[in-house]
C-alpha cells in the first residue's frame, strides 16, 4: 500500500516540531533541521504506518530539498541586485582569490599530513574548501544581514567557488573515474562557467526595462508562474552546462532585483522560501547515517579545526582588500564557514571512483559539524570578534575611529 502522502506528512511534522524547539531554545534552526533528520532515514525504526525510514518518499523529499536550495539562492539574490554586485567585481575576484588559495592549501597539507594518497587528497581538500550556498543564504537571510556591507563580498565569493568548483569537478572526475583528464576540457568548463555568469548578469540588467513591462501583470496567479517559469528554467538550465543550479538561481534573483516588481516578488517568493529551505535542511539530515560515523571521528575534527582557522584568516585577508573593517572581514569568515551539499558531491564521487572508504563518513561527519557550527558562529560573530580583538587587537580603520569616538564620549 502506497504511504507516500502520508509520510511526507511525518516528514513535515517532525521538521516542525524541530522548528518549534529550536525557537523555544532560542538557536539557529538549520542544526535542528539537520539532527531531525539524521534521528530517522534509512537506519530508523517502523512502527504501524510510521515508517521513519521515509523509504517511498526520500526521492520526493530530496527533489523538495533542491527546491528549498533554489528559492533560498533566489531570495538572497532578490535582496540584492546586479549593480552592486558588479561595483565590487574586482575585491570579490581578489577575495575570492584569497579564499580559494588558502583553505584548498590548508586542505591538501592536512591530508597529505596524514599519509593519503594522491586522489583522496585532492577529494579531500575539495571537501574542505566549497562552502555551503543553501546554508549561507539562509543565515544571512535568518540573521537580517543581507544589508550588511561584508555580504556583498560573501555573496561573490560563493559565486567565485563555483567557477572554482565547475573546473575542479573537471580535473577530479577525469582523475578519480576514469584516470586521466584533458587540460583543453577544464579550459573548456571554466569559461562556459564564466561566460554563462557574465552574460546573465550583463543581458540581465540590458532587459530590466522589457521586464519592468513584461512582468506588469495583475493577476497574481499568472504572475508567480511567470516567475517560477523564469527561475527554474534558467537553474535547470545551468545545471546541464555544469553551474550549480543554486549560482542559476542566485543570479536570476540579482537580475529580477534591478526591477520594480522585486518587492512583489520577495513577497511571493517567503512562504515558499521557508517551507522548502526547511525540507532542503531535513533531506540533507536524512542522508547522514549516525552509526557509520564513529571511524572518521577524529579525521573529521582536525579538518573542522583546520577549516575554522583558514576560514577566519581568509575573511580577515578578504575583507582587507575590499577594504572593510576587521568586524566586517571577520564575519566573512565565520558566516561561510558551514559545509554542505557540495562537499557531499566530492564524497559521493570518491565513492563511484573507489577511493578510501573512510571518506564519505568523514564528509558526512565534517559536514555535519560545521553546518551546525556555522549558523552558530555566525549569529555570536560580535562576541567572537570582541574575544579576539583583545587577543590580537586589530586595527580599526581612522574613518571608523572618528565615528565611535563621539558615541562613547556622549554616554
Amino acid at each position: 500500500m502506497n504511504h507516500l502522502v502520508f509520510e511526507v506528512g511525518l516528514a513535515i511534522a517532525l521538521i516542525a516540531g524541530a522548528g518549534l524547539l529550536s525557537a523555544k531554545l532560542r538557536f539557529s534552526v538549520i542544526p535542528f533541521y539537520i539532527l531531525v533528520g539524521m534521528a530517522v532515514g534509512p537506519h530508523a525504526l517502523q512502527w504501524w504506518h510510521f515508517d521513519f525510514r521515509f523509504i517511498e518518499s526520500q526521492p520526493l523529499i530530496e527533489f523538495m530539498g533542491r527546491i528549498g536550495v533554489l528559492f533560498l539562492l533566489f531570495y538572497l539574490g532578490l535582496e540584492f541586485s546586479v549593480g552592486r554586485l558588479i561595483k565590487s567585481g574586482r575585491s570579490i575576484a581578489i577575495g575570492g582569490t584569497i579564499y580559494i588559495l588558502i583553505n584548498f592549501s590548508l586542505g591538501v597539507l592536512f591530508a597529505w599530513s596524514l599519509s593519503f594518497p594522491l586522489e583522496e587528497i585532492l577529494v579531500i581538500a575539495g571537501i574542505t574548501t566549497i562552502s555551503s550556498s543553501a546554508i549561507v543564504a539562509k543565515v544571512l537571510v535568518d540573521l537580517k544581514r543581507t544589508a550588511n556591507a561584508e555580504t556583498e563580498m560573501i555573496l561573490g565569493i560563493i559565486m567565485f567557488e563555483d567557477v572554482f568548483l565547475a573546473v575542479y569537478i573537471s580535473i577530479l572526475s577525469g582523475l578519480v573515474l576514469s584516470g586521466s583528464s584533458t587540460l583543453g576540457g577544464v579550459l573548456m568548463s571554466a569559461l562556459i562557467a564564466l561566460g554563462f555568469m557574465l552574460v546573465l548578469l550583463i543581458a540581465g540588467r540590458k532587459a530590466v526595462p522589457f521586464l519592468n513591462k513584461a512582468l506588469n501583470i495583475r493577476s497574481n496567479e499568472l504572475f508567480a508562474l511567470v516567475i517560477f517559469a523564469i527561475l527554474f528554467l534558467i537553474a535547470g538550465f545551468s545545471e546541464t552546462i555544469h553551474v550549480a543550479e543554486a549560482i542559476g538561481a542566485l543570479l536570476v534573483g540579482l537580475v529580477l532585483a534591478e526591477t520594480e516588481h522585486a518587492k512583489r516578488i520577495e513577497h511571493l517568493i517567503l512562504p515558499f522560501r521557508d517551507f522548502f529551505g526547511a525540507i532542503f535542511f531535513f533531506s540533507f539530515g536524512l542522508t547522514i547515517d549516525p552509526f557509520a560515523l564513529g571511524g572518521a571521528v577524529w579525521l573529521s575534527l582536525g579538518a573542522v579545526l583546520i577549516t575554522l582557522f583558514g576560514n577566519f584568516v581568509a575573511g580577515m585577508f578578504a575583507g582587507k582588500t575590499a577594504g572593510l573593517s576587521p568586524k566586517a572581514s571577520s564575519n566573512i569568515g565565520l558566516t561561510i564557514v558551514a559545509r554542505g551539499e557540495f562537499s557531499i558531491i566530492m564524497a559521493n564521487m570518491a565513492k563511484a571512483g573507489g577511493l578510501l572508504t573512510i571518506i564519505q563518513p568523514f564528509a558526512a561527519l565534517y559536514v555535519l559539524i560545521l553546518a551546525i557550527l556555522g549558523p552558530l558562529l555566525t549569529k555570536e560573530s560580535k562576541h567572537i570578534y570582541k574575544a579576539l580583538d583583545k587577543i590580537f587587537k586589530f586595527k580599526t580603520p581612522s574613518k571608523e575611529k572618528k565615528q565611535v569616538l563621539p558615541k562613547e564620549g556622549g554616554s
